[in-house]
Formats: structure tokens, C-alpha cells, sequence
């Protein structure tokens, strides 16, 4: 029987792979910021049109080093609706996650949610553009500006997505990316920490190394650095990203074609302004029963999709209640994303939308 997850690895041919990493095999130099670390870097800093940006050991570790160089210590106002890492990583750096709840569209944090939640204690926003979805970004950086807040953006989602001839990754004072095997663009664990900023991009950069340069020592730091084998997998996906791109395309305008018995997030573009990269496909049921009802269908049938994102994360008792956040524990009981990989075809597109169409 056929197994179709929500999302597939893109693996490029092995032998390309493994003729990148020889490079790193022959100098014996397999990690402490190599020279195919070095070479992905300067790759994903010309296509994100960035600054600075590290290239570190995954998507979380990066969000809890842009906390430390920003210096923040007291309450991050944030989305409840992301994955969990989003709202550790906060509770983990001893800071204190207020929850604003999220926008019925978009399912971003909601600006006016935000102005609401601050108080004389708060310090930053950390927003997630979820699905790859932006964040209303101009209306978060001008409630920054107006209270002084810092903003940091969650963009494990958002590699490929564009505004306003932007990458999402370029906005906010701090950007973090995760680039996991099931990522749209991956190393196959990784991530990224951006920012255009000189003075933070030398704390992020001491962060990632320990906090010093061979004997002399800045700051305190971690190691959040990745290997040689990581970088050769990124450059080894990179010459299909444009195929990857097109591809995930393709599953989404089908989908759109066979399935119009639920709200598809995805089947359109959210403004003219703005460039999707198709990293997921999310639908909107009418209620959880038929979500679960779905979903255990299509699993008999061989097809996997996952109810990202489940449960509201402001209800989980450890992150410490905040309050009601009526949309997002809305949403999360009834979004699932579809199968969307690269071995996705049009019949089993087909075939999904039908099984989905049985029951609704």
C-alpha cells in the first residue's frame, strides 16, 4: 500500500552529493565553519538579497540565540499559533511568552492583538509567517517603533516566499530559518539566523562560535555551528530549487482544481504584493469531527496529512496561561495540511479531493 506523507526529503542524485562533500573529505575540515558553510552562506545571502547570515545547527537554536543578542529578559509578546519550538524557545531563555491571538486569513499574529498586550514589562515581538504566509509586517514594525520593541520573525516557513520584491527573511531586526530535511529548502538539519544589522550580526556570529576567536573571548556563547555534511546536502539541493519551487506550485494550483468543498488557505495568493512558496498546503474544515473524519480516511487510503498546528499553544499549561485566544483554538481544531511532496501526482490530488468530497 502507498504511503504518502505531508511532506517528502527532496534528496538530489547521491553521487552529487557525495562529490561536494568529498571536497570537505580531501582538506580533512569537516566542521568550524568550513568551506562549503562558507560557500552555502554566501549563496543564501545573495538569493535572500541579506546581509549577514549564519548558517547554524537548526531552526530553534537560532531563534534562542537572536533572544540572547537582542539582551531580552522579561515578556515576548508572540503567536499562539505555531509550532511549539516558537514559544519554547522564550519560556527556555527565561523570558515570559504573552500570547496575541491570530488573524481568521492570514493565521498570523494580529497587530491590533499585539498593541492590546503590551505592558510596562514587555520587550519584543516574536512573530511566525506561518505556512509561509507573511505577518503584517508594516503594522508590527510601526507598534515596535511607537513602544520600542524589538521584532523577531519565525521563518522556518518562509524561505521562497516574497513581498513586496523582498524575501520574508529580510524584515524584522532579527530573521531565523529552519532548513530541516522537510523543509522546502533543506540541509537536512539546519537552520539560519539573519539580520541587516552590523552590531547584532557580530553578537549572533560570537554566539554561534562560544563567544570567542581562537583565544580571545567576547561573550558568553553556545555551539550552534553545523558541518561540512550539512552544507554539501544544501548544495547539493540547490541547483533543483527552482524545480522544488515549480513543483510545489503545480500540487497547489491541482488542488485548487479538485478540492472546493473546504476553505484551501492556500489556493490563493493573499495580495498582489506578495510571492507564495507553496511550502504547504493547509485546508479549513468546518468543524474538528470532519477534520478527523478526513484525516483517518485518507490515512486508510495511504495518504498522511497533519493537523499543523494542534493545539493552540497558549493552552499548554508549562508556557503558563495567558488568556483566551478564541481564534487560534478555533483554527487549530480544524486546519490540516495535505500531502504536498515531490511525489505528489495529480491523480492522487484527485484522489484525495474525491475521499475528502465523500465526507463533507
Amino acid at each position: 500500500m502507498k504511503q504518502i506523507n505531508v511532506t517528502k526529503t527532496y534528496l538530489p542524485p547521491f553521487e552529487e552529493y557525495t562529490a561536494i562533500l568529498k571536497r570537505a573529505w580531501d582538506k580533512g575540515w569537516l566542521t568550524n565553519n568550513g568551506e562549503l558553510v562558507q560557500e552555502l552562506e554566501a549563496k543564501l545571502r545573495e538569493y535572500l538579497g541579506v546581509k549577514h547570515l549564519f548558517f547554524c545547527s537548526n531552526g530553534t537554536i537560532v531563534l534562542q540565540m537572536a533572544i540572547k543578542a537582542l539582551g531580552l529578559t522579561k515578556e515576548i509578546i508572540t503567536t499562539p499559533f505555531s509550532y511549539v519550538a516558537t514559544a519554547n524557545v522564550i519560556a527556555w531563555e527565561g523570558c515570559t511568552p504573552v500570547f496575541a491571538d491570530i488573524e481568521p486569513d492570514t493565521l498570523t499574529i494580529d497587530p491590533t492583538k499585539i498593541e492590546a498586550a503590551i505592558t510596562e514589562n514587555t520587550e519584543a515581538i516574536l512573530a511566525t509567517h506561518i505556512f509561509g504566509f507573511p505577518c503584517k509586517m508594516e503594522a508590527i514594525a510601526s507598534i515596535a517603533q511607537k513602544h520600542n520593541l524589538k521584532v523577531i520573525y519565525d521563518g522556518a516557513h518562509a524561505f521562497g516566499s516574497v513581498y513586496k520584491g523582498k524575501s520574508l527573511l529580510n524584515y524584522g531586526d532579527i530573521s531565523t530559518c529552519s532548513f530541516h530535511a522537510t523543509k522546502l529548502f533543506h540541509t537536512g538539519e539546519g537552520g539560519c539566523v539573519i539580520t541587516n544589522d552590523d552590531t547584532l550580526a557580530e553578537k549572533l556570529r560570537l554566539s554561534r562560535q562560544f563567544g570567542h576567536v581562537y583565544g580571545d573571548y567576547y561573550q558568553v556563547g553556545i555551539n550552534g555551528k553545523n558541518s561540512e555534511l550539512h552544507a554539501a546536502m544544501g548544495l547539493a539541493v540547490w541547483p533543483y530549487l527552482t524545480e522544488i519551487l515549480d513543483q510545489k506550485r503545480e500540487i497547489a494550483a491541482t488542488y485548487a482544481r479538485y478540492l472546493s468543498v473546504c476553505s484551501q488557505l492556500g489556493a490563493s495568493e493573499q495580495s498582489p504584493d506578495f510571492s507564495w512558496n507553496y511550502s504547504y498546503y493547509p485546508v479549513l474544515f468546518s468543524d474538528a469531527a470532519t477534520l478527523l473524519a478526513a484525516q483517518e480516511l485518507l490515512g486508510e487510503n495511504g495518504y498522511h496529512a497533519r493537523r499543523y498546528f494542534t493545539p493552540s499553544l497558549n493552552t499548554l499549561p508549562f508556557l503558563g496561561r495567558t488568556g483566551t485566544c478564541s481564534t487560534s483554538e478555533n483554527i487549530a481544531e480544524r486546519v490540516m495540511c495535505l500531502p504536498n511532496g515531490i511525489d505528489v501526482t495529480e491523480t492522487m490530488v484527485c484522489e484525495m479531493g474525491n475521499l475528502i468530497k465523500s465526507l463533507v
